[in-house]
């Protein structure tokens, strides 16, 4: 009887506090059945001539980052809105400023596809060139980044050949070539170092024959008719000297083949004396038997494009004039000197 007296005293006194707990637990579960918790509201996003001047703003003081997330928002929250080709555009731009240029231009093939007839299309296809342009590597590297760069370059020129960015397209097509040949003698050189004559001899033809336009042909001709000299291939080394001579008679390579030949006693009193002006009467006498190994002998003395001359990208080529409450549907003059 003790005990049970015991017990029911202890229960009656921590009665209080069970029901408690209890009505707590009740309140709790009804509040999760009737949903009564209040949840956040939804950031409201601004307007887009609003997300559009803001990116704008950024582009000015150089926040590219913030550019391109403010353009990206608004193509995000109003893909039906006249901005769309705008921000696209303007995207891609400020990822070339920021020198993300693989990212430039996946937004820049983008804009392309869906606005094919925009007023804009030149400048796209332009500022995408650009993107590839920027990219080039050393011409020690690999040289498909320079490949990929002259086509799209190329591609600017034969669809717009009549716009703003064609000749500038043109230009950088002919350093892109510069370039490319310069890879070609460096592996020239090397393989005459090793004296792979053979491996040699094919490249500096190469140079001769599908880079006509760029300085490396003189040094390609002199280093023909060093290594037939090492191949005691007389005739073709006086040959290479005459094109070399016709065509570069006042160049420094021509003067060290000159030398050369005249050291081998392989002078034949048709090579003109380095230095002297060849008349066009001269070129056109030129025994044509001089061109068996090398086609472009009778060519004219190219323009050479000195490497440093790459006009300066068009950082400032963008539109760049923050809107009104107005949609656009065609950015703002694409370029502003």
């Amino acid at each position: 009887m003790f005990d049970i007296s015991i017990k029911t005293q202890s229960v009656r006194r921590r009665l209080p506090f069970l029901l408690s707990a209890f009505a707590l637990l009740g309140l709790a579960d009804c509040s999760l059945l009737t949903g009564s918790s209040k949840t956040p509201p939804a950031p409201k996003i601004a307007a887009p001539e609003t997300l559009y001047n803001n990116g704008i703003d950024a582009l000015r003081t150089r926040r590219y980052e913030l550019a391109a997330a403010e353009f990206e928002t608004l193509q995000q929250n109003y893909p039906y809105s006249g901005y769309i080709p705008n921000a696209q555009l303007m995207e891609g731009y400020s990822y070339y400023l920021k020198g993300k240029y693989p990212e430039a231009v996946q937004q820049l093939n983008r804009f392309i596809s869906l606005h094919p007839t925009s007023a804009d299309s030149a400048y796209a296809y332009y500022l995408r060139a650009l993107c590839f342009y920027e990219q080039i590597a050393d011409v020690q590297r690999d040289q498909q980044g320079t490949a990929e760069a002259m086509d799209a370059l190329e591609e600017v020129v034969t669809r717009f050949p009549q716009s703003k960015y064609a000749r500038d397209a043109q230009l950088k097509i002919d350093l892109c070539r510069d370039h490319l040949a310069g890879k070609e003698m460096l592996v020239g050189r090397y393989y005459q170092r090793e004296r792979n004559y053979e491996g040699a001899i094919n490249r500096y033809q190469r140079v001769v024959q599908d880079f006509q336009t760029t300085n490396h042909v003189p040094e390609a001709l002199e280093r023909m008719v060093e290594v037939y000299l090492d191949l005691g291939l007389t005739d073709q080394a006086r040959k290479s000297a005459t094109v070399l001579g016709y065509n570069y008679s006042s160049s420094k390579w021509y003067r060290f083949a000159y030398d050369k030949l005249k050291n081998h006693n392989l002078l034949d009193g048709k090579l003109p004396v380095p230095g002297q002006a060849v008349t066009a009467a001269a070129k056109q006498n030129l025994d044509t038997s001089h061109t068996s190994d090398t086609r472009d002998e009778r060519m004219a003395a190219p323009a050479a494009m000195q490497p440093g001359n790459t006009p300066p990208a068009p950082a400032q080529a963008a539109p760049s004039t923050p809107v009104t409450a107005q949609p656009l549907t065609t950015p703002p003059p694409a370029t502003k000197k």
